[in-house]
């Protein structure tokens, strides 16, 4: 039997729904009060990856596998420089961490990040509230020891009821970087580390591609490296002449959190890449500001897609993917206009996850085919980005 359920010392928290639903259990992060949509995620593994990932801004996020932080964390697995996440939600933190490249526990990794998390609730219950009533806002209230008071729960229940919904935040410029950088590091190589031999030196890269980051994902930047294309990634703000000016052979369009709708900056720029037909490739929110450039609309799902196997159809091959999925927004298939060609779709609701223009070398996934956690059976999609890149360079 695990000891902490005799004596367990933790502090006391709660998480409190906008609906006024409740759910106590015990702190593994700092002491506090955090707010945020509480949405769910059913991925397996991977909790570090999901905690750094941008997207996950403005969100508290559940992690519907029971038993989290067995392996711990370590530094080699974030996916951007710090915890995104506003929250962390979970049944059960392991109390044993068992792995040789852990550095820290998934405890010690919350505090380390300024994270208010809660443990020890029923997330299947949870789960079902989000699934029948939809993603909400909810707030964390974690005790500094003992129990917490009722000053602090009525505190809770009114910070979860003026919580923002996610409708109308432009969080892309929260989180994207405030400099311009290149990256050169691909993914690692056991023989060799990060990088691959004889392409460690960014003159070695014979493709250039500017990348927008609207709280891009490291895992994205690798898997560019390795097909020899020199990245600059350039903050979300940065203006289509600003990019050109960087003579680039291809632009590529991030994830990232929050509604695409406000981000009117990014919208700018990929219509104007589509006017001058360079070869364009968006991941998740790059993928919604690609149909919002196109003219179409986006719309706010019920609950998203968060997980790690989700399976999408290539329409034309009608080969099946196990993909990773995280996005609350989607593009409305009935809204493109007649130059785009739906390549896939979700086999659970149906939804869009890619297409391509038919008079321009663009095209976009709403999944994220990089995976870091998850399925590894998509990412062909970035040999099509270089193989528009070649095509057009040649």
């Amino acid at each position: 039997m695990n000891n902490k359920l005799i004596n367990d010392t933790r502090p006391e928290a709660a998480l409190v729904l906008a609906d006024g639903a409740v759910f106590k259990g015990r702190s593994i992060g700092v002491p506090g009060m955090t707010i945020g949509e509480v949405v769910f995620n059913t991925a397996m593994t991977g909790y570090q990856e999901i905690l750094t990932d941008p997207s996950y801004k403005g969100q508290l996020v559940t992690l519907t596998y029971p038993h989290i932080g067995n392996v711990g964390v370590n530094q080699d697995d974030a996916e951007s420089r710090t915890i995104f996440a506003s929250g962390l939600i979970i049944r059960d933190e392991s109390s044993v961490v068992s792995n040789w490249r852990s550095q820290r526990s998934l405890g010690e990794y919350l505090k380390q990040h300024g994270i208010v998390s809660i443990a020890d609730i029923d997330t299947r219950r949870l789960t079902r509230i989000l699934r029948t009533k939809g993603a909400q806002p909810g707030c964390i209230v974690a005790a500094s020891e003992g129990k917490l008071t009722d000053e602090e729960l009525n505190a809770a229940r009114k910070a979860a009821a003026d919580a923002p919904v996610m409708n109308g935040q432009d969080l892309a410029k929260v989180v994207t970087s405030d400099y311009r950088y290149q990256w050169s590091e691909g993914t690692w190589q056991i023989d060799n580390g990060w990088g691959r031999p004889g392409m460690r030196h960014l003159d070695a890269y014979p493709y250039r591609v500017v990348a927008w980051d609207f709280g891009i994902k490291e895992n994205i930047l690798r898997l560019l490296a390795d097909r020899g294309i020199k990245v600059t990634v350039v903050p979300a703000q940065t203006t289509f002449e600003e990019a050109m000016a960087l003579s680039p052979d291809g632009i590529f369009l991030s994830n990232g959190p929050g509604d695409p709708a406000p981000c009117e900056y990014a919208i700018e720029v990929a219509k104007k890449a589509i006017e001058a037909k360079i070869p364009l490739f968006g991941i998740c929110l790059g993928h919604q500001i690609l149909g919002l450039a196109c003219g179409g609309d986006t719309r706010k799902m019920k609950f998203g897609h968060h997980g790690a196997n989700h399976p999408v159809v290539d329409v034309k091959t009608n080969k099946v993917y196990i993909t990773s999925q995280n996005h609350g927004f989607m593009v409305d298939e009935k809204t493109l206009p007649a130059n785009t060609k739906v390549t896939h779709k979700s086999l659970f609701d149906g939804s869009l996850q890619g297409f391509e223009l038919t008079d321009a070398p663009v095209f976009c996934f709403q999944g994220h085919p990089e995976a870091s956690p998850g399925p590894h059976d998509i990412q062909d999609l970035f040999d099509r980005f270089l193989d528009l890149i070649k095509q057009a360079k040649n």
